[in-house]
């Protein structure tokens, strides 16, 4: 679905992207990783139109879509959302849906004087194919309220059903549970994969929370200093010694194994079986050990 070739994208002499390089597969649930700084958000930008590269190509089913703007890229099936909510907020939940499709009669100030039946029209299907998303978010009980007055967790809902009201082909969600509570974040996760797997729908999620990653991403990428810095599994992802160093530090990283292994060793020599975690320095009836 989408290919990035050496994207590089620098402020001055600060490079956001250093030349990264990756393939997002077509119906995956693809997985964005890495420290804060990593370059991931900036990626995104350049990927959906909002910033353009400094050099570099992306391509999207073959078809070379590098710096288009978003509206461009919207009408081609490619949608983001943000880390932050960008709803109407003095609008109503549905209202919010019904306006995401282009090139709406209603729109020309003309139509509305000549062409009012088909408005109305329009108007109808518009508003039933909104109710069928939020019927599928199992947020419509929230239809008619006020999109201001939504929690975080029904924002971020109110925009993954604005990819559905154009039958989006690929969306890229920037930290979707990002102030999110935990039930909301499982319903999120229910919809992207019941749009994953009913409607075809290809995702890149960026998100800081390896349980919701390892949940519903597979492959999942890292992100390191502006470049790919692994790719696989979620698993073998949290294996990986470079991964690890690259989140917690090469210093923290051997003070945290060393620590580990210092307590280990204090657990042995009270009389633990290595690797007993909480049970070490006990015996076998439960009691410290060498107790009476």
């Amino acid at each position: 679905m989408i290919q990035v070739h050496d994207l590089h994208k620098h402020f001055g002499g600060f490079r956001a992207v250093d030349g990264a390089s990756l393939t997002i597969e077509t119906g995956s649930i693809t997985g964005l990783i890495g420290p804060n700084g990593a370059g991931k958000s900036t990626l995104f930008n350049v990927i959906a139109g909002v910033l353009k590269p400094t050099s570099g190509r992306v391509t999207m089913a073959g078809e070379d879509i590098t710096g288009l703007a978003p509206h461009e890229l919207f009408h081609k099936g490619l949608l983001r959302t943000f880390q932050l909510a960008h709803e109407f907020s003095s609008m109503t939940v549905r209202e919010n849906l019904m306006m995401v499709p282009a090139a709406q009669t209603g729109e020309t100030l003309v139509n509305t004087w000549l062409h009012r039946g088909r408005i109305r029209e329009e108007e109808r299907a518009l508003r039933k194919k909104a109710d069928e998303v939020l019927e599928f978010l199992t947020i419509s009980h929230v239809a008619d309220e006020k999109a201001g007055n939504l929690s975080g967790g029904q924002k971020k809902l109110l925009e993954l059903g604005r990819t559905m009201m154009v039958d989006a082909r690929i969306v890229f969600l920037d930290e979707v549970g990002a102030g999110v509570n935990r039930t909301l974040l499982g319903t999120i996760g229910d919809a992207i994969t019941r749009l994953n797997k009913e409607r075809g729908y290809t995702f890149c999620v960026i998100e800081h929370d390896m349980d919701f990653i390892g949940r519903l991403c597979d492959p999942v990428i890292v992100m390191a200093a502006g470049n790919v810095l692994a790719q696989g599994s979620a698993d073998s992802i949290m294996k990986n010694e470079a991964v690890i160093e690259a989140y917690l530090g090469t210093g923290l990283k051997n003070k945290v194994a060393a620590e580990i292994a210092e307590e280990s060793a204090f657990h042995e020599s009270h009389g633990a079986q290595p690797g007993l975690g909480a049970e070490a320095g006990q015996g076998g009836d439960g009691k410290p050990a060498g107790d009476l």
